[in-house]
């Protein structure tokens, strides 16, 4: 990533009062960006972005600017005033209805999100008249699911048992089709816009207090010293921190800005040997935060998936970009965090720690 290209950007982020949200705004604040917030309310059990003081403070230290609007993707009118209002070079869209668990109790709710409310923020940035990267990002769940050994690439089949997965995989359709149809140099057309989808896989992290999400359900049965129950201790999933794809998002759309990259979809998953199943990421969790875990698998549950990983090369070869943590770093720093913050620590600080580690390890790395 290159800092330089984010002082002072405009950057609409949607679903900013989230936990994806909350991280890719502080560390947009923190490269000097001028973010657009568009979002629901935070939830009002516990929410990162409380937590990190976004909703109070307008600016960050390194002159990055926030302006606030709380607004609903499924209202387009009022979308189409925010994306006048902010004029963005780049849009990051995370707004979503993100819980499979959740869409089975609002199948209409999660579609009418995932799918119109993707389809009303490229129509809210039709009229910009100067050039602007798109990342919409989706979900490693987009593929048609067989239950295979190997990753999914970009190019496989898409599809979806659940409402969730169903809706993101619609979304990716939604998505392609209106860039084959309204991005180009006909009358119909635009050509300022540059439009590209991110798959990515599981995220964990600290500040995530979502409901049915393994880690956060884990912490705090730790914090409340009780047995953390797993419902699925044998379904794997491409586990990485929350960083990662957002360090991915944020390198895509410099390289969609300068004609680098493709329009196109991408996956940003970690390497092969984060994929783990259940059992094992929380037995990794409990080397950090010491205690017991149960199996609750339930028989009569909703489906999901037992089987996902992905394969990252086209982000590799087109991007340059490349996952940074190894699986136990990520449960580390995971855990570490939560554990900090019920000891005690500002969520600021630990989050601020993170970002620098990670940051660090980037350049290690190259």
């Amino acid at each position: 990533m290159d800092p330089a290209f984010w002082q002072g950007r405009r950057v609409l982020v949607t679903g900013y009062t989230g936990f994806k949200g909350s991280w890719l705004t502080l560390w947009l604040l923190s490269l000097g960006a001028e973010v657009w917030g568009y979002a629901l309310a935070p939830e009002p059990e516990r929410a990162l972005f409380i937590d990190l003081g976004l909703d109070q403070a307008p600016s960050s230290s390194n002159g990055g600017r926030l302006h606030h609007h709380l607004g609903d993707v499924r209202d387009l009118e009022a979308l189409k005033r925010w994306a006048a209002n902010a004029q963005p070079q780049v849009v990051l869209h995370l707004a979503a209805q993100p819980l499979v668990r959740r869409s089975y109790e609002d199948p209409l709710g999660t579609w009418a999100t995932n799918v119109q409310g993707s389809l009303n923020l490229l129509e809210a940035l039709k009229p910009l008249q100067h050039p602007c990267a798109v990342v919409m990002v989706t979900t490693d769940k987009v593929y048609a699911n067989r239950e295979w050994d190997y990753g999914y690439r970009e190019n496989d089949r898409l599809g979806g048992h659940d409402p969730y997965s169903a809706s993101k995989a619609a979304a990716e359709l939604a998505i392609a089709s209106w860039r084959s149809s309204f991005c180009g140099v006909a009358v119909h057309q635009t050509p300022r816009l540059a439009i590209a989808t991110a798959r990515a896989g599981n995220v964990i992290g600290g500040g995530d207090w979502a409901e049915d999400r393994i880690i956060p359900d884990a912490m705090r049965a730790l914090a409340a010293a009780e047995r953390v129950g797993v419902r699925r201790p044998e379904a794997t999933r491409p586990w990485q921190h929350v960083l990662e794809p957002l360090g991915g998002y944020l390198l895509l759309a410099e390289k969609l800005a300068s004609a680098e990259a493709e329009a196109g979809a991408f996956n940003f998953g970690p390497s092969l040997e984060a994929n783990r199943s259940v059992r094992e990421l929380v037995e990794a969790a409990l080397g950090h935060w010491p205690g017991q875990w149960d199996d609750r698998s339930d028989p009569q549950a909703p489906h999901e998936a037992g089987r996902l990983h992905l394969q990252i090369d086209k982000a590799h070869h087109q991007l340059g970009w490349q996952p940074r943590w190894p699986f136990a770093t990520t449960v580390e720093r995971t855990v570490g965090w939560y554990r900090a913050v019920d000891e005690g620590a500002l969520p600021l600080q630990c989050c601020l720690a993170d970002l620098q580690s990670y940051q660090e390890a980037e350049v290690d790395a190259r």
